[in-house]
């Protein structure tokens, strides 16, 4: 229905709503039955004139009353329903449903899953054939399938962390509609144009002429995301994105480190029709330079993400001049130059009053990552030694030259020089002016637009021999360097030729100076020290993927597709390079969604001529039920009116009161006598008990103690259905749905093992509920108590944390065995998977069991069995939040991010969840394989 979210199942029966006019003729035109007046004759003189008169017809509104009722019997009949799913076309042609999997899609990804999962399900019903045609995989050949084989195929699907190509998807599609004239298209679009949405359109237009072609698209929240970091001076600010520019929309954006803890978070805000907002984070430098990533709060893309490596770090440069302060200039000096080009991305630290060896020493003391040397000459004595040795340790020192150094004879240089100078296109010079003519494809300036505005004067030559070339990264158009650089241990030495001001060139001028430099930037690191390097100035070193993200934005292990990246790779994530981070910790490379320069737009879908449907955000709710409620309530009302009209009420009075009255009270007599019967039973089953046991015995279950506190308590139940969910796919155990007890309601014997979180600020059980879980224990059951705090608790201070103090409380009114730090040998290192430790969200606490005796007294402590006895622990603690790194949304993607976040962190974590159970199941039958080698010895013996 146009405007509404409404749809009926059998349209042409409101067809009857024409009937209503003919309907209201007929009520206006017979009255109602008439009323009876007695009229003695005695009375004939007194009753000539009636007081009250009969209508000759019936009154208006207890004909809309009944036209009302019409229409809702009208209106059920039809079938009405309230957010319909998206209807098709036919229910006899092939359908063709095309899906919108790439990063823009993911924050609603679960939409388009229903929608096609409502598709796919109709069209088996209609016995129709299903082609599912994800537009990120244009190689794929595409066929019509069972909806079965459609639908397994459709959980399959998930949305990849980059922008997809539609366009290249266009041949496919244009094969498999070959094959299928008749098919209906339906296109799952995610609205966002990304650059080639109207050659997609175009050419799907051409190829759908003629059939009937839905667009599904709106009903949800706009796709955002985040481009165009800038680690600039007042702080760093980041570009949030919309292609929807409809409404206000206001969200956070978050800032973490490389172990995924928050470091700050701002606000931002859209405008109305605006698509482009600026957020900005005011930390000091040095926490800025820890944030390896930025984040939307809420939104689940890796379009929402922007990874930041040492590249978007703000370095502090030391900038040190041999002129002295009588002789320059302030706006046309060196540093005048070098302070404009390094602003936008660098702070520029200028060298106090004194020598230039005095600066030297202090910058390298200070271990900033670069320093300039503008026109310095020599740098001798211990301010020498300290020099070469700053940049043997990975400083990267860039040198201008100038009259000084042209006079000079210092070897801290890429080169080796010629003393003097050349100087082209002066009054005694045959040569002219040389332009800037080439960058190396070695070199970090790879890449740049060579300017054409760029003259050189006057330069420093370097002494030409066959290692020259492999030395320089510019070139003037006579082939004479303009830049060489050189490695030194660790560090670089980069060699400017000209000056750094406007007397030998032109280049302080030209916007190729600011890149040129902030490419050279780039190559240091945030410090200098023994263990920094900076990064290779060649281009094809490549690196291997360490962590990407997946669609949604979460960090995983990289797929076996993905391909190493450039030590230098500056470009936007593709399926051979998704958007992560790549290389060695010590010098990561981030791969993006998004470029700075990119900005998503809406889709343009008109040339399509299609006919379009919003996506549903709920299920789909029949009204008929409601509406033929109330044509019923208006039916007992128009009878209630119609009993008036005739006197009814009145016929009520007098003599039937009293058999009226006897019958109320027989009524509320026996409504009361059930709950007389219930209150004179105390031994009556409780209903609720019975339910809940019943549900807890009708399969294995796992359960956790609901704590009170609303997130603790969602946490804990989605970590134990993920968990769940893992035992079923590693193990034979198909348990059931995990279930919350209330300590001193529900019965805790039925299950195996129970999970209890502890909340520092919760109330403490009481002593009913505490008897019960001491009982519980001592009839074999295991409680797993998690204090969640390992990385609030300082090292060997674990016992201090607020949760453990909690803990503590709870223990000390129950029978606790003594406890250990689980031993190397324990069986529940070996219960289904080998382990060492048993990591959760956190890994620096440790797992305590019940302590199990030497098995010789007299023997060495490390020479006891695996276990004492047949049971298992009646207890295990540990800080390490399991619940926490088992938790995953329903679309799989975790609830919260681990500390430290290693590559298979929550792997581990589910493993040990896994021998957890197991050990409380099976108890520890794996003990007696330890002791197998001295039972034979025994044996033989």
């Amino acid at each position: 229905m146009p405007g509404l979210p409404l749809a009926f199942a059998q349209p042409l029966i409101l067809i009857g709503l024409v009937s209503l006019p003919i309907l209201w003729w007929l009520l206006r035109l017979v009255p109602p039955r008439p009323r009876r007046v007695d009229f003695p004759p005695t009375r004939l003189l007194f009753d000539i004139a009636p007081k009250e008169e009969t209508p000759a017809r019936t009154p208006w509104w207890l004909t809309l009353l009944r036209l009302t009722l019409a229409a809702l019997v009208i209106l059920a009949a039809a079938g009405p329903m309230w957010n319909p799913p998206v209807s098709t076309a036919t229910a006899r042609a092939p359908l063709v449903v095309l899906i919108d999997d790439g990063w823009s899609s993911a924050s609603t990804f679960d939409a388009r899953l229903r929608t096609a999962t409502d598709l796919v399900a109709r069209a088996q019903a209609d016995s129709r054939g299903v082609a599912l045609v994800p537009l990120s995989d244009p190689t794929r050949d595409l066929s019509i399938e069972t909806p079965d084989a459609a639908a397994a195929r459709l959980r399959l699907i998930k949305p990849k962390p980059h922008a997809v190509e539609r366009a290249d998807a266009l041949p496919a599609i244009g094969r498999l509609l070959a094959g299928a004239p008749e098919a209906e298209i339906v296109w799952l679009s995610d609205g966002v144009d990304l650059g080639r949405g109207d050659e997609f359109v175009s050419g799907l237009a051409k190829l759908t002429q003629g059939r009937a072609v839905t667009v599904v698209n709106g009903g949800v929240h706009a796709a955002l995301a985040l481009a165009g970091v800038d680690n600039a001076a007042g702080g760093l600010a980041v570009k949030v994105l919309r292609a929807d520019a409809d409404g206000s929309t206001a969200g956070t954006v978050r800032a973490l480190d490389l172990r995924g803890l928050p470091l700050g978070e701002t606000a931002y805000a859209f405008g109305s029709g605006g698509r482009e907002t600026e957020a900005k984070l005011d930390l000091p430098v040095e926490i800025r330079n820890d944030i390896a990533r930025l984040e939307i709060a809420g939104e689940h893309s890796a379009g929402a993400v922007q990874l930041l490596d040492k590249r978007w770090r703000r370095r502090t440069v030391g900038v040190v001049t041999g002129s002295t302060s009588e002789t320059a200039q302030p706006l046309l000096a060196s540093t005048f130059y070098l302070a404009r080009a390094l602003g936008p991305f660098a702070d520029a630290r200028m060298a106090e009053r004194g020598s230039p060896a005095e600066a030297v020493t202090q910058f390298a003391d200070q271990r900033l990552p670069m320093m300039v040397l503008a026109d310095v000459g020599n740098v001798a004595g211990e301010a020498r030694e300290r020099l070469s040795r700053w940049v043997e340790e990975g400083g990267v020192l860039v040198r201008f030259a100038g009259p000084r150094l042209a006079a000079a004879d210092d070897d801290l240089v890429p080169v080796r020089l010629r003393r003097g100078g050349r100087v082209l296109g002066g009054s005694l010079s045959w040569e002219q002016p040389q332009r800037l003519a080439s960058f190396s494809h070695e070199g970090p300036f790879a890449g740049l637009m060579v300017p054409d505005d760029v003259t050189v004067s006057r330069q420093v030559l370097a002494e030409p021999d066959s290692s020259l070339a492999d030395h320089t990264w510019a070139a003037l158009a006579d082939g004479t360097p303009l830049v060489t650089a050189a490695k030194r241990g660790k560090g670089i030495v980069v060699l400017f030729h000209v000056t750094a001001d406007t007397r030998w060139s032109d280049l302080p001028l030209s916007g190729a100076f600011v890149d040129m430099l902030r490419r050279i930037v780039g190559l240091s690191g945030a410090t200098v020290g023994p263990d920094v390097a900076p990064q290779p100035a060649g281009g094809q070193e490549t690196v291997a993927p360490t962590r990407l993200l997946d669609g949604y934005g979460v960090f995983g292990a990289p797929p076996p597709t993905a391909r190493p990246v450039a030590a230098g790779f500056a470009g936007r994530a593709t399926a051979d390079n998704p958007p992560g981070f790549y290389g060695p910790p010590e010098g990561l490379v981030a791969v993006n969604t998004l470029l700075g320069t990119d900005r998503p737009k809406p889709l343009d879908v008109a040339p399509l001529s299609a006919r379009l449907e919003p996506y549903r955000a709920t299920e789909p709710q029949d009204l008929r039920g409601p509406i033929f409620l109330g044509a019923v309530a208006l039916a007992l009302l128009d009878a209630l009116v119609v009993f008036w009209l005739a006197g009814g009420l009145a016929r009520l009075t007098g003599w039937r009161r009293a058999p009226a009255a006897i019958l109320l009270g027989v009524a509320i007599a026996l409504a009361a006598a059930p709950q007389i019967a219930r209150a004179e039973d105390p031994k009556r089953p409780d209903p609720a008990a019975d339910a809940f046991a019943a549900k807890a015995t009708s399969g294995t279950r796992l359960a956790y103690v609901a704590t009170g506190n609303a997130e603790v308590d969602a946490i804990s139940k989605a970590g134990l259905q993920s968990l769940t969910v893992f035992l079923a796919q590693r193990t034979a155990l198909e348990g059931g749905e995990p279930l919350g007890l209330d300590l001193g309601r529900d019965e805790l014997a039925f299950f195996p093992l129970i999970y209890w979180p502890i909340v520092p600020d919760a109330p403490k059980p009481s002593a009913q509920a505490l008897a019960r879980v001491d009982a519980y224990m001592k009839q074999g059951g295991t409680i797993l108590f998690d204090t969640r705090d390992a990385v609030e608790a300082s090292p060997g201070a674990e016992t201090q944390s607020p949760g453990m103090v909690a803990l503590r409380g709870i223990l000390a009114s129950l029978d606790i065995p003594e406890l250990e730090p689980i031993p190397r040998e324990h069986v529940l290192t070996k219960t289904f998977f080998l382990l060492r430790d048993f990591p959760g969200r956190f890994t620096a606490g440790r797992l305590w069991v019940e302590a199990m005796p030497a098995a010789d007294p007299d023997g060495p402590e490390d020479r006891r069995p695996a276990r004492a006895g047949d049971g298992v622990s009646s207890i295990l603690i540990t800080s390490n939040d399991l619940a926490g790194a088992w938790a995953t949304r329903p679309d799989g993607q975790a609830l919260l991010p681990l500390v430290p976040g290693e590559p298979r962190q929550r792997e581990h974590a589910f493993r040990a969840g896994v021998n957890i159970v197991m050990y409380a199941l099976t108890g520890n039958y794996k003990a007696d394989q330890v002791h197998v080698p001295a039972l034979l010895e025994r044996l033989g013996q």
